[in-house]
């Protein structure tokens, strides 16, 4: 099976060079706890799959991005068309406290499921991916609660839909950590595994049969 260096070799030094675009970007203009959204975990994590050819990793962040990304890709286009935030989260890309540039970077949300789909359709999708990213989420909805209510890092004391707590700090992390395990993540997982088959394993070729007369 080729990994993302055979299919893509170009693709590797363009992760690397995101990277070293994106990092100190997204660190000056919004300070280091940032990365700590899932979100930009997804980012880092997707070039460093692409750089090791890991298909697990990649399958995991795939999970993570399709369908946050949809939707930030339909609240983006709703307040660039029309004026007004359908759903909500991409208010930030209309402040001008933060740097043009680093707004622009943000657009990564549209890209990457895109990106993610055709390597995937290219490498296959390992299923394992979804229970990867279901620890990733709830450890990084954990770590966000313990941060403190300003910055709400993965939502982890006010929902993204409804915009309410959900009782102590266990109960709300149980419900947010739930509507991504049990209904997004599982959504996700099964339109990867129609979308991107795992590659056909290359069966090996039967020696060719010698004549009656060179076998005795």
């Amino acid at each position: 099976m080729r990994g993302c260096g055979d299919c893509f070799p170009r693709l590797r030094w363009a992760a690397l060079a995101w990277l070293a675009v994106y990092l100190p970007a997204y660190a000056l203009a919004y300070g280091f706890a940032n990365f700590l959204f899932l979100c930009n975990v997804s980012v880092i994590l997707i070039a460093v799959g692409i750089w090791t050819c890991s298909r697990l990793l990649l399958s995991s962040q795939a999970v993570a991005v399709l369908i946050v990304g949809a939707v930030w890709t339909v609240d983006f286009s709703s307040r660039l068309l029309t004026g007004t935030h359908l759903i909500g989260g991409t208010e930030y890309m209309w402040e001008p406290r933060w740097p043009f540039f680093t707004r622009l970077l943000s657009l990564y949300h549209v890209v990457l499921p895109v990106l993610l789909v055709v390597v995937l359709r290219r490498i296959g999708y390992d299923r394992r991916g979804y229970l990867l990213q279901c620890a990733i989420a709830v450890v990084g909805i954990s770590i966000g609660r313990l941060l403190g209510p300003e910055p709400n890092i993965n939502h982890a004391f006010v929902d993204p839909i409804l915009k309410r707590s959900w009782g102590g700090a266990v109960t709300h992390v149980a419900v947010v950590a739930g509507a991504l395990v049990f209904v997004a993540y599982p959504l996700t997982h099964l339109l990867l595994v129609r979308l991107c088959l795992p590659p056909a394993r290359s069966e090996p070729l039967p020696e060719p049969a010698l004549p009656a007369s060179l076998e005795d």
